[in-house]
Parts: structure tokens; C-alpha cells; sequence
């Protein structure tokens, strides 16, 4: 079988006794980073020393079918730098290649940053969404965060530490300066912080650098209908991004609830 196995997002202590075990029996360990497992092993005082096969981004499409076939005859334990695999992470293509090949997969649960930064946000945890990491490209982004900003989940986000600041900025763009939101930084570390606030005032702070793993959480929209000023500012804020006017529209209109035909309309209007 295939078993995905979480592993800690910072602190050794909070591998599960499960894990442990597993590693020490294990004979396979397909690893996201053979060094990271390597160090994992070692923290964890395991002796055993499993083959260990890399699995990262760049060849899992290509390693997926190899591994399911080698799951038939041994377990194949799958590990990630930190965390559950395939959460933002390796894992999701062998997973689905197990799955037509009938082959089994199972999971040793354990940390998981998503379900950590909700839990001491303070925001909504009754309903939330997974966003995973922000679009890197400023166009990209800026669209992305547009056709959420009518979300009424609470979100969650990774971010890299050299682009947190102008991401909190675009989002008070999109979502409102005043929307409540927590950046968790270093979580289950020495220097974990749990920074709160509205996205206006998280933009100022990050502006003078952040360093370290990030999770950003944002509250979802109170807001019933948006008001036709404010959705056609955000079809405008996607055109200026490089969109074209009547994606934009269509866009905006799913994430708000208002008509396309008359966004695309006053758009255009707004624009002469």
C-alpha cells in the first residue's frame, strides 16, 4: 500500500508515536527531499535507514506509475519536507495514480499548518476554504483575490516571506481595508507569531519584512450584495491587470453575484 505521512511543520516533539514507529519498519520512503528526511530520521532517533526515492514537483508525474507498481509489492511510505502530503505539497498525482490502479492508500495523520493557522486566528472555523499559495504573477494575483472577494468563508493562504507584503496589500485592495485577518508566522516554532488585525494594518506591518513560514487567514465577506461601485472597481482592477474587459466582468459577476451584461456596461462607461 501507499501511506501518507504527515510530518511536523516545526517542532519534532509533535511527531506522533505512529510516525516513529512507521519510519522504523519502513523499507521504502518516497521523499519529497531525501536530506530533509535524512535530518527528519535522525531527529527522531530512528535507526533504520529506508531506500529513500525523491518525490518533488518536478518528477511526479513521471515517478507516479513507477511507484504505484513498486506499492503492489512493499508499503511505500510518503513523506513531505512538513506536513501532510499532498496539501500544497507532493503526493496528489500518486494518490490519484494509486486510486485508478486500484492500488491502497492510507494516511498516518498528524501537523497540518492549515488546520493550525485556523485554529489560533480567532476568525470562523465552522466553514473555511484551503487557497493554498498565492498566484506569484501581480496579474494573476490581482484576479484570483477579485473572484474571492464575495467568499463568506474564512480563508487560508501560504505565502513565501519575500512576497507577504504586497500579497496583504492586494488583498485589502480586493477584499476591503478593513477585513479582519491573521498572519501565523513560524507555527509550532521558537519564534512563532500570531499577528492580527484588519488587512490594512497587516499590509503596514509586513511592509518592513517578515521572515520565516507563513500562513495567512482571512475572514470571509460579510457582505450580502456587492455594491455596484465596488464591483466595477474590481473589473476595472482586472483589466488594469492585463485582463480583458468582458472576462473581467464575467468574473467579477460569478464572484459577486451581479450581472455580467451590466457590469461589462458600466465598466465601459466608468472608462470613457
Amino acid at each position: 500500500m501507499i501511506i501518507l505521512a504527515a510530518t511536523p511543520i516545526g517542532n519534532l516533539g509533535d511527531a506522533s508515536r505512529r510516525l516513529v514507529e512507521l519510519l522504523e519498519s519502513a523499507s521504502v520512503v518516497a521523499a519529497e527531499d531525501t536530506r530533509m528526511t535524512q535530518r527528519l530520521l535522525a531527529g527522531l532517533g530512528v535507526v533504520n535507514r529506508p531506500r529513500l526515492i525523491a518525490l518533488h514537483d518536478h518528477n511526479e508525474r513521471q515517478k507516479s506509475a513507477e511507484l504505484v507498481e513498486l506499492a503492489r509489492e512493499h508499503d511505500l511510505v510518503v513523506l513531505t519536507d512538513a506536513g501532510m502530503p499532498t496539501v500544497s505539497d507532493p503526493g496528489y498525482a500518486l494518490v490519484q495514480t494509486a486510486a485508478a490502479a486500484g492500488v491502497l492508500v492510507t494516511v498516518v495523520p498528524g501537523p497540518s499548518a492549515v488546520l493550525t493557522a485556523l485554529a489560533v486566528s480567532g476568525l470562523p472555523t465552522d466553514r473555511f476554504t484551503f487557497e493554498g499559495f498565492v498566484a506569484r504573477k501581480p496579474g494573476d494575483r490581482r484576479r484570483v483575490l477579485a473572484a474571492l472577494a464575495a467568499e463568506p468563508r474564512t480563508m487560508v493562504f501560504f505565502e513565501a516571506p519575500t512576497r507577504v507584503s504586497q500579497t496583504l496589500a492586494d488583498m485589502a485592495t480586493a477584499f476591503g481595508d478593513d477585513r479582519r485577518a491573521v498572519v501565523a508566522r513560524e507555527l509550532t516554532k521558537l519564534h512563532e507569531e500570531v499577528a492580527r488585525g484588519t488587512l490594512a494594518e497587516l499590509a503596514a506591518w509586513a511592509a518592513g519584512g517578515v521572515r520565516g513560514e507563513l500562513v495567512i487567514v482571512v475572514a470571509g465577506s460579510e457582505r450580502t450584495e456587492t455594491p455596484m461601485a465596488d464591483a466595477v472597481g474590481q473589473v476595472l482592477a482586472l483589466v488594469s491587470a492585463g485582463g480583458r474587459l468582458k472576462d473581467a466582468a464575467a468574473e467579477v459577476a460569478a464572484a459577486t453575484g451581479r450581472s455580467s451584461r451590466e457590469l461589462y456596461q458600466a465598466a465601459l462607461a466608468a472608462r470613457a
